[in-house]
């Protein structure tokens, strides 16, 4: 059996999956998450392993199976920063704050004027994350650190992205991901030698490597970092039996379950993009070459499959926005998903009766916590156009009708600019929370006019993370092998001809809305 983990913005899962790629039980557990302001969001990493014991005990214990009986264990996780002394004790990441709290999450904004110092640069590192630095990437937050709480920076003695932070905790390694150094560290995996020290000295970070014990070379995804320590292993309820796999992130595991059918057909992978979605959303469009992309992460290379070459995109609030409006509107509430499954099936009837291009008068810009892709602008802010007095629960339908639009025409925007830059993409892979979402998955597949497929497999991410812990145990020979042995069948949804017109119409909207908001923002500069 194969222990698959997966750390997302709210909660640990587990997994237990067999080699040929069945999950057999899962559980999950909460994360504890503190908030200061609109920007700032800290997890404490101690609490974060407490609860991937928690989920790993349960789903082992649901499953029925032994300790002994558990070969191969790996992580996937959110690109959160985790800070620790020369001991591995917590550092607090905000001045006078508590220990405990010592990761950034990965959608904390703080370092917005260090991620614009690193554009303005110019460095080539940022040829290969779309040409602009990200407050989400590492290096600007590892910069805010260094200027904001250098009391934590000078004690710091080893700092992490979260899932090799998993690996270290699992296995005793210091070895860091291909997938995390590459993706969010400015890492050069394509090159010799890969780290771009000219580049952290001139972000003043030339005394990270001391800082955060970075090894020179990372490791590949699946790479064995040999069994699990016996404190570790007493604390998941497994066995150092259990051999330890380098991870990756959380929506790299995404693509890895979602695409795992393609993974021996590298010259075609560019007519596949996985779409991973829940409360942010990432696009993941693969391909044998590299392909550099304005307002799109990378090119990178290994971060998913050995070989391909990765182009992230991303939304960086989809669930989250549905949630903002079923949270702020007067008709709304906690938005749990019983609120959710109200509210599209009143849309669904008010579409039946009302027709299906429901409130075209009605349009959203969903760039709620600014823009990652195609625009690369995370000061951008959303829009609401066509507004009325009316605050009843249908009118609550109605905007959560044009949201969830919003954001599927956003991928239409994404999927063009990858078209121009020559992916011929003709697949889209859902897989994450907006996979349960009937309205969702009917967009996705009439805005971007494309074949939606979704995986039979139950949890996607889940096996995505033990096709590695399968390779790291040796029970298939690669990576590409475990992902082709492990795959789960599929299902597809058609776009529908009749939707195209009012969903051109919305495209054209959203692109106005666009320029009509940079118009406001140089106005309102104008006029300081």
């Amino acid at each position: 059996m194969l222990v698959a983990v997966d750390v997302g913005t709210a909660s640990a899962r587990a997994g237990l999956v067999t080699p040929s790629g069945r999950l057999v039980s899962r559980a999950e557990h909460p994360l504890e998450l503190n908030r200061v302001g609109s920007d700032i969001a800290e997890y404490d990493s101690e609490q974060i392993w407490d609860a991937v014991a928690d989920a790993v005990r349960t789903a082992m214990r649901l499953a029925g199976v032994a300790a002994h009986e558990a070969v191969g264990i790996s992580f996937d996780a959110t690109c959160s920063l985790v800070v620790r002394d020369r001991d591995g004790a917590p550092l607090p990441v905000s001045p006078g704050g508590a220990s405990r709290w010592d990761t950034i999450a990965w959608f904390d904004h703080r370092a917005q004027a260090e991620a614009e110092a690193c554009t303005a640069s110019g460095h080539r590192v940022l040829d290969f994350i779309g040409g602009t630095m990200s407050p989400e990437m590492e290096v600007p937050k590892l910069m805010w650190l260094k200027r904001h709480a250098p009391q934590s920076w000078a004690r710091a003695g080893q700092m992490f992205d979260l899932v090799d932070f998993l690996t270290w905790k699992a296995s005793g390694s210091n070895a860091r991901s291909e997938c995390t150094l590459t993706c969010k560290w400015t890492y050069l995996t394509h090159e010799s030698p890969s780290w771009q020290r000219d580049f952290l000295a001139a972000m003043g970070l030339a005394d990270l490597f001391e800082r955060a014990a970075l090894p020179e070379t990372a490791s590949r995804i699946g790479q064995s970092l040999g069994p699990m320590t016996a404190i570790a292993a007493a604390k998941l309820g497994l066995t150092s039996r259990c051999v330890v796999g380098v991870g990756l992130i959380d929506a790299h595991a995404g693509a890895l379950g979602a695409l795992a059918s393609y993974a021996k057909d590298p010259a075609n992978l560019h007519r596949h993009m996985a779409l991973i979605a829940g409360t942010s959303s990432c696009v993941m469009a693969l391909s044998d070459q590299p392909m550099p992309t304005a307002g799109v992460w990378g090119p990178y290379h290994n971060a998913v499959l050995p070989g391909a070459w990765l182009n992230e995109a991303g939304q960086s609030a989809t669930g989250a926005l549905l949630d903002h409006v079923l949270r702020t509107h007067a008709a709304g509430g906690d938005p749990t998903p019983e609120l959710h499954h109200r509210v599209i099936a009143r849309v669904t009837e008010l579409r039946a009766s009302e027709g299906p291009d429901l409130a075209p008068q009605l349009n959203v810009l969903p760039d709620f916590h600014g823009n990652r892709s195609p625009l690369a602008d995370p000061r951008a802010l959303g829009v609401i156009s066509g507004l009325s007095l009316d605050s009843d629960f249908d009118s609550l339908c109605r905007l959560y009708w044009r949201t969830a639009v919003a954001i599927a025409v956003q991928v239409r925007h994404i999927l063009d600019t990858l078209t121009v830059r020559g992916y011929g993409i003709e697949t889209l892979h859902v897989t994450g929370g907006h996979s349960h979402n009937p309205l969702l998955m009917e967009l996705y597949a009439d805005a971007a006019r494309c074949t939606v497929v979704v995986s039979t497999a139950e949890d996607p991410t889940l096996l995505g993370v033990a096709i590695v812990a399968a390779t790291a145990a040796g029970l298939h020979a690669d990576l590409p092998a475990a992902a082709a042995a492990m795959a789960q069948p599929s299902t597809e949804l058609s776009p529908h001809p009749e939707a195209r017109t009012g969903l051109e119409r919305d495209y054209r909207i959203q692109l106005a809305m666009q320029r009509h908001r940079a118009e406001l923002v140089a106005l309102g500069i104008a006029g300081t």
